[in-house]
């Protein structure tokens, strides 16, 4: 345990809380159990020691250890906990908790952490792992023990703060429909957003961007090799030969997006012949967000539905593919459907770009766009890129980026 405390500690000395992501006070810290899921580098493993942290600078006792470490090859979590629990520690933080290698056929991380939510009371235990650890059939029922949050890649408005370009609360949807002009025109007095909107677009969604693009996008395509290589056979029950599929349906996806399926061609490109093994994998590669699967708005077991429509999960993932010089409008979609799906329902509509909330009609473009798409439509917005402020149901694009 010694060389585990050791660890934490040299982490959360270094640690910065400059920058906190807006989810940190989303979470109700008081509970006995938290789970922060999220894809591979959107930032859990730097929000859990920006907490950690600050527990133990008010004096609290706490230990934050990633389960992937060596330690763990040899030594169990229920035991590491026991002893932690013993030198009076109150708050244990597990990163990768996926990752952590069983010690017993019949035992995983799921029944440790019930074992010690159960056996030691005092203990508070916030955990992360894959943004498809819910799909995980553990051998222990923390459903009923656990509070879970997903942790969404920066908004625009977290870039900009990240940056030290702009530091603004985020705005609710509702208000933004009231108020867009104002709020608007606030901001435009501080900053020119539509210079660093283009930027976001590229390489402002994950945190770790580091000045050069070219090394950015390479560690883009890695996260995705990884998560399709390593964290969904930890997770769900593939083989080999799956993965490959995965990665070749990706492929045909991300080079026509936005991509109106046609569900025989695709089964044929990767060969597969059950339609409902080619839905689970859709499935798998939105729940790993790497994809959008866009509907009208159904009834029903979803995963057995057709999409619509299917959009790549972020515009940094459109570049990180090569797929820069596609149509600006995907761009542009793409972008919507990610800052509004992460806290609203989206829905695909036939009247326009998206149903949002199942009352607001929204049509993407360019600031020469016009209503004539969605005329007769109630609640219905134009939602524009290239402009910096609004009028009346024309809403600046970059602004929906400020929604948390």
């Amino acid at each position: 345990m010694e060389y585990v405390v050791i660890l934490s500690n040299n982490l959360l000395e270094y640690v910065s809380n400059d920058f906190v992501r807006s989810l940190m006070q989303e979470i109700d810290w008081k509970q006995k159990l938290i789970e922060i899921r999220g894809s591979r580098g959107v930032g859990k493993t730097t929000l859990m020691l920006q907490k950690a942290n600050t527990l133990k600078k008010n004096g609290s006792n706490v230990v934050y250890a990633s389960l992937d470490t060596p330690y763990f090859f040899n030594n169990s979590l229920i035991e590491f906990a026991d002893e932690f629990a013993r030198y009076g520690g109150e708050y244990l933080f597990l990163d990768e908790v996926h990752r952590y290698p069983s010690k017993e056929p019949e035992s995983d991380w799921s029944l440790e952490l019930k074992n010690i939510y159960d056996a030691y009371p005092k203990l508070k235990i916030v955990y992360s792992g894959s943004s498809i650890l819910h799909l995980y059939k553990g051998k222990g029922d923390l459903s009923r023990r656990k509070s879970s949050y997903l942790l969404n890649g920066l908004s625009f408005r977290e870039y900009l703060e990240l940056n030290k370009i702009l530091k603004h609360h985020p705005v609710e949807l509702e208000f933004l429909l009231e108020n867009h002009n104002k709020i608007a025109s606030d901001i435009n007095k501080k900053i020119r957003p539509l210079v660093y909107f283009k930027k976001y677009l590229r390489f402002g969604y994950y945190p770790f961007y580091n000045d050069n693009e070219e090394i950015y996008f390479r560690q883009l395509q890695d996260v995705i090799n990884l998560i399709i290589d390593t964290d969904l056979p930890y997770l769900t029950s593939i083989s080999a030969g799956a993965r490959e599929q995965l990665k070749r349906l990706l492929g045909a996806i991300s080079s026509t997006v936005p991509y109106v399926p046609n569900m025989n061609k695709l089964a044929g490109l990767i060969h597969v012949t059950d339609s409902r093994t080619l839905l689970k994998y859709l499935q798998l590669l939105m729940e790993a967000q790497l994809i959008y699967l866009l509907r009208a708005d159904a009834k029903g077991n979803k995963q057995l539905q057709k999409p619509d429509k299917i959009l790549l999960n972020n515009t940094n993932l459109i570049n990180a593919l090569g797929l820069s010089q596609n149509d600006v409008g995907t761009q542009r979609e793409t972008f919507f459907l990610n800052q509004l799906s992460f806290r609203h329902s989206v829905n695909y509509s036939e009247k326009a770009d998206f149903l949002v909330n199942k009352k607001h009609v929204f049509e993407i473009g360019g600031k020469g766009k016009n209503k004539t798409q969605i005329a007769g439509s109630k609640s219905a917005y134009l939602a524009l890129d290239d402009i910096e402020t609004g009028f009346g149901n024309k809403i600046p694009l970059w602004l929906f980026g400020f929604l948390y």
